[in-house]
This record gives C-alpha cells, sequence and structure tokens, in this order.
C-alpha cells in the first residue's frame, strides 16, 4: 500500500541515523515517494550526499537553501506529505516536537504538517524511561501522533530494547499497514455513530474520599482511535482518568465521574449509535449514602453501607435494535470462560472482549493486553499480546464484521 505515497522523512542526531538508509531503500523498493529532512545535529552521523543519492532528491536541513534569497517551505512539504515518519527521534526532537520549538526545518515542518506523523525514538535506556521523556511522548499521543517504539506487539511487555530505534523493517511495516487499513476503510461503510465507555468510575463517600479501580481509560482511547481511523463518529463516554483528551474531528466525549452519571449518559445516547463498546471499568457498588461533611475518624472502625450500581450492559442490551451491535468487556480472574460467557448470553451482547488479570501484561494500568473474542454463535478467538492500539484495532475490525453481517 506504500505505492505513489510521499513520504517526508524526518532524520535526527542519533548514532541510529544510519539505519535511515535501510528505512528510504525499503520504501523506495515499495514504491514510495521520500523527501529527507534532516536537522544540524543529524548532518553529524550522516551525511546528505548520501541520502540524496538514495532519495534522488536535495536532502531539506537549512531554511535557506542559498544565499540568494531561495527558500524551503516548510507549508508547501506539510501539503506534499502523505505521512511523515521521523526516524530516528532523539529526546531533544521529541521534546521540541511536543512544545512547539520550531528552531529547526524538521520541527517546522512537523508544525505545519498536514498528513499523518509516525515517530521512532531512539535514545539510551536511561533518557527514554525519564519523566519528561515519557510526559513528551504522551503530549505527542494526544495531538495524534503515533509512536513507534521497540518491541512494538510481542515484545511489548518487556522493558528490555525500549529506547532504542525499532528496526527499519518493523518502522516500514507500520507504515504499510497504516495505508492498508485507510484503503479498507475508504472500501468498508463505516456506521455513523459508535458510542465508546471508557475509564472508571468514582463512587463518593464525602467530599474527599471515592471507592474506585485501577481502570486508566488506555484501552477505550485505543478504541477511540481504531474507530475514528476507520472514520467512524464516536460519542465517548469518560470516567475520570489522568490522561488528558481533547474533542477532535469526529469524537464527541461526554465526561461523568459515577457509575450512575455514566448509565444516564449511556442510554441516552445509545438509541443515536449503530453499535457500542461497553469498556469502561463501571462500579459494582455505590455508597447508600454520601456525606456532606468530611467522615472523621470515630473508634476503631468504620461500616459503609453499599448498594448496588445501575447495570449499564444490561440496560443497553435491553433496548438494543436489530441494526445496533453491542460489545462488552469480561475482566476476569477465575472461571473465565465461563463468567464471560453467561455475562455475554445475560446483557445480549452481540460479541465479549475477554481478559484475565492472571496474564502477564493484560489488565489495568499496562500498554498491552491479551484479549479473547467471544461471539453469540458460541465461536470465539484468542489473540497474543499485544499493545492495546493493536488490541483496539483487531475488536473494531471484529465490530465492523458485525454491523455488516
Amino acid at each position: 500500500m506504500l505505492k505513489g505515497k510521499k513520504i517526508v522523512l524526518g532524520i535526527t542526531g542519533s548514532i541510529a541515523a544510519y539505519k535511515s538508509c535501510l528505512i528510504i531503500r525499503q520504501l523506495i523498493r515499495a514504491g514510495a515517494e521520500v523527501q529527507v529532512v534532516i536537522t544540524p545535529a543529524g548532518k553529524e552521523f550522516i551525511t546528505p550526499i548520501t541520502l540524496s543519492a538514495l532519495t534522488s532528491k536535495p536532502v531539506v536541513s537549512e531554511f535557506f537553501a542559498q544565499r540568494d534569497g531561495t527558500w524551503h517551505s516548510h507549508v508547501a512539504l506539510g501539503l506534499w506529505a502523505d505521512a511523515m515518519l521521523i526516524a530516528p527521534a532523539t529526546a531533544s526532537t521529541i521534546g521540541k516536537m511536543a512544545n512547539g520549538i520550531a528552531d529547526n526545518m524538521l520541527i517546522t515542518t512537523y508544525l505545519s504538517m498536514k498528513a499523518p506523523v509516525f515517530v521512532a525514538p531512539a535514545m539510551d535506556l536511561d533518557m527514554y524511561a525519564h519523566p519528561t521523556t515519557q510526559h513528551n511522548l504522551d503530549t505527542l499521543r494526544r495531538h495524534g501522533v503515533s509512536i513507534i517504539e521497540p518491541g512494538t506487539g510481542f515484545l511489548a511487555s518487556h522493558l528490555e530494547g525500549k529506547g532504542r530505534m525499532e528496526e527499519p523493517e518493523r518502522i516500514v511495516d507500520v507504515l504499510d499497514a497504516y495505508f492498508d487499513r485507510l484503503a479498507s476503510a475508504e472500501q468498508t461503510p463505516a456506521p455513523e455513530t459508535v458510542l465508546i465507555t471508557a475509564g472508571p468510575t468514582y463512587e463518593r463517600i464525602d467530599p474527599v474520599r471515592f471507592i474506585g479501580n485501577y481502570s486508566s481509560g488506555k484501552m477505550g482511547l485505543a478504541l477511540v482511535d481504531a474507530c475514528l481511523e476507520r472514520g467512524m463518529k464516536v460519542e465517548l463516554v469518560l470516567g475520570p482518568v489522568s490522561q488528558e483528551v481533547n474533542e477532535r474531528a469526529g469524537l464527541h466525549i461526554t465526561r461523568v465521574e459515577s457509575a450512575q452519571q455514566m448509565h444516564d449518559a449511556a442510554t441516552q445516547l445509545f438509541p443515536t449509535c449503530r453499535a457500542a463498546i461497553l469498556c469502561a471499568a463501571v462500579a459494582d457498588f455505590t455508597p447508600d449514602t454520601v456525606a456532606d461533611q468530611k467522615i472523621k475518624r470515630k473508634g476503631d472502625d468504620m461500616v459503609l453501607r453499599l448498594r448496588p450500581t445501575k447495570d449499564i450492559a444490561a440496560a443497553l442490551g435491553g433496548m438494543k435494535r436489530d441494526d445496533q451491535v453491542l460489545v462488552g468487556f469480561a475482566l476476569e480472574t477465575t472461571d473465565e470462560q465461563a463468567n464471560a460467557t453467561h455475562k455475554l448470553e445475560k446483557k445480549n451482547l452481540d460479541f465479549i472482549v475477554l481478559n484475565s488479570l492472571r496474564d502477564e501484561g493484560a489488565g489495568f494500568r499496562t500498554d498491552t493486553n491479551k484479549v479473547t473474542i467471544i461471539r453469540r454463535n458460541g465461536s470465539e478467538q484468542a489473540f497474543p499480546l499485544k499493545t492495546k492500539a493493536e488490541v483496539a484495532r483487531d475488536i473494531v475490525g471484529e465490530l465492523c464484521t458485525a454491523l455488516h453481517s
């Protein structure tokens, strides 16, 4: 799917810059057209002459090509490209991208880019793991940048290797897969709107305390991205997550805190949607009463009386039309298959996504997940450990099949 695609390849000052030659060769072999934009530091590791020979194009590095007023237009590059890939991307460049520090041609090109942007970090492990670098990477993700990390997929749960740039073959595969999904999305009719619930719920005890869970909302937000990639519109009902999430084209967010609020929002929105994916970790119980003031310590014990919350999956299952598809999640610790199948049938789901806290790398607060999709007809499909972004694409692919079957 790379044939005829125009790729801007950004190269920064990393020892991994030599691998950019391999990326260029594979992109051109696949039929892509490549324009290199390199930082001044990048030229210390690989020469523009080498890169120009491989791409058959002059390498862009400085704002001004000569001293006669000729200049390179970063705006034109942003309009020309079908995708921008920065590989290798140093911690310095990632920081500049995240904070809009446009002090070189590569960053100004990024800020003018109309096409999707992919970044392959390259640095030592300590720099990669530093909170500042992770914060900057999270900022780029929120801005829609795809981060190609080493071990994406089957190695993603292991820390070793993190920081070094992903291998050229894998990087090119990621770009190829993106354009493949884009082509498939253009050929496949998409539902008008999908409802997604994500994140935890907080059940208040008093003004400063609550009952909650460990959900980070990462899986639900990955599902949002996967649906948007397919051209769908998304109604996101989002619980209290620490990650900053903003509305963008095709995405409307309803923010809630409690299970009751999530229930009310979901039941109100579902009739206008073709499908719903219930990914939120909703509290099963909530305090019977909520204190107006902070509860003071008195004696040795505190008795907290709880009552059941409203079952969102059951409510939507009861109101589901024949033209709608309802997807649930089951996070289990024992009798996983039996419990998930029972939930599927009882709540009128079309399929359910099962994962287990017993599987390493799955569940809350991880960037990976390992799931099994169980369908109404009794068939099931188990997937290996993958990043949550990859898992989300598998789930949304199953959703599209269900919608058009």
